[in-house]
């Protein structure tokens, strides 16, 4: 099996975040690839980040009718903050992945703390990661020793960003078309984001 996660607030899941999975998915021809919703991610305002609850019922009507999607809810169930290195460890200890089996997607805008992270050279040892290069992006920014173990994807640039969707929403601009219909009509009837 070769496994793709891809981790991240999700707050909303949008087009960006389906087409790059897409891609990512038939160019490396992986069979799974995995969405990881963060409970508590340890580089945001927890207070300020739509409840799990949403964002799983939005990923979960963003990515239904792909049958090589999943969501994993491990961040979830384990509670507490969300560490990318726990998350990949668990992973890999309950379907025994190994190093070269398991991938971790995320994008250039993400890279660019990814030295603070909890563990970073561990995370580079336990997986292959896969970088999707955003708009802006300079490679000159990321220190030597990541950039030597990381591999950047040649994917779809989208110009498309959860915070620009929640700003539209809040200033009563459509968002439409920036996220799936079904996801468009849960934030519609929730009321999220205002």
């Amino acid at each position: 099996m070769k496994i793709c996660l891809f981790g991240g607030t999700f707050d909303p899941p949008h087009i960006g975040h389906l087409l790059i999975a897409q891609t990512i998915f038939e160019s490396e021809h992986f069979d799974k690839l995995f969405f990881i919703p963060a409970l508590n991610p340890p580089h945001k305002d927890s207070d300020a980040i739509t409840p799990i609850e949403h964002r799983v019922n939005m990923l979960e009507l963003a990515i239904k009718d792909n049958p090589h999607f999943e969501i994993s809810d491990l961040e979830v169930k384990r509670g507490g903050v969300s560490y990318t290195i726990d998350t990949i460890q668990s992973i890999k200890k309950e379907n025994g992945f190994g190093s070269d089996d398991l991938y971790f997607l995320l994008g250039s805008d993400t890279l660019k703390s990814f030295h603070k992270w909890k563990e970073p050279e561990s995370i580079l040892d336990e997986c292959q990661v896969i970088v999707a290069v955003r708009p802006g992006f300079r490679p000159s920014d990321i220190p030597a020793w990541i950039l030597s173990q990381i591999r950047f994807a040649n994917l779809p640039r989208i110009e498309i960003s959860a915070t620009t969707i929640r700003e539209r929403w809040r200033t009563d601009k459509t968002i439409r078309y920036m996220v799936t219909q079904p996801v468009w009509e849960y934030i519609n009837k929730k009321n999220l984001y205002l």
